[in-house]
């Protein structure tokens, strides 16, 4: 059976979003380690020493053909900056979920995340004809939830007591998403804020 998720390469004027590989443990650790962001509790950044297994277990969803996980670059300086990924796809319903990302600190608020989620979001409704597009985050996680209403995103829900986090807390998860037939006016929207962003 033909896969849905195939490996490819997203360019835009920012970022490059390249297939995420073994090759990837130093710099990807790296980026983690900017910012300490395996220390904010609320997100899915995995410690340095767990970078290998973080990275293992992506390419095995996306084996399965239910993930397209991938590294952010900065076009700049070809530097790993991130993540993130297509995830909990279902290619009979044409849905998906972009997920699993965090940036380096100094390149948070950058205009990265934009163009990254722009990127993902056209190929998700142009390429692969999806019909929605979703997104998770944490309840507590309010700059997630904050930079998902800023893409055009509406919020569908929480989900109650829906993970039982590493720690063993109970995680209320908020989730969002874009409709194929939203797509044209968030993708002008997005295209009219990075130009905005270009100019500065």
């Amino acid at each position: 059976m033909d896969k849905w998720l195939n490996n490819l390469t997203l360019d835009g004027d920012l970022v490059r979003l390249e297939p995420l590989t073994l090759n990837h443990i130093n710099d990807l650790t790296d980026a983690v380690k900017d910012g300490k962001l395996w220390e904010l509790w609320y997100t899915s950044a995995p410690k340095p020493e767990n970078v290998e297994a973080y990275i293992s277990k992506a390419i095995q969803e996306y084996e399965a053909d239910i993930s397209m996980p991938f590294v952010i670059l900065d076009k700049k300086s070809n530097k790993v900056i991130g993540t993130t990924r297509y995830m909990n796809a279902v290619a009979a319903n044409r849905h998906i979920e972009i997920g699993t990302t965090w940036y380096s600190k100094s390149y948070q608020r950058t205009g990265a995340n934009t163009e990254c989620k722009y990127l993902l979001l056209k190929y998700a409704f142009e390429n692969l004809n999806c019909i929605a597009v979703e997104f998770r985050t944490n309840w507590h996680n309010m700059q997630s939830r904050n930079a998902i209403l800023r893409l055009g995103a509406k919020q569908d829900g929480v989900l109650r007591n829906h993970i039982i986090d590493s720690t063993g807390c109970l995680r209320d998860t908020v989730v969002f998403s874009i409709l194929n037939s939203e797509w044209q006016m968030v993708k002008k929207s997005l295209e009219f804020k990075m130009s905005r962003k270009y100019d500065n």
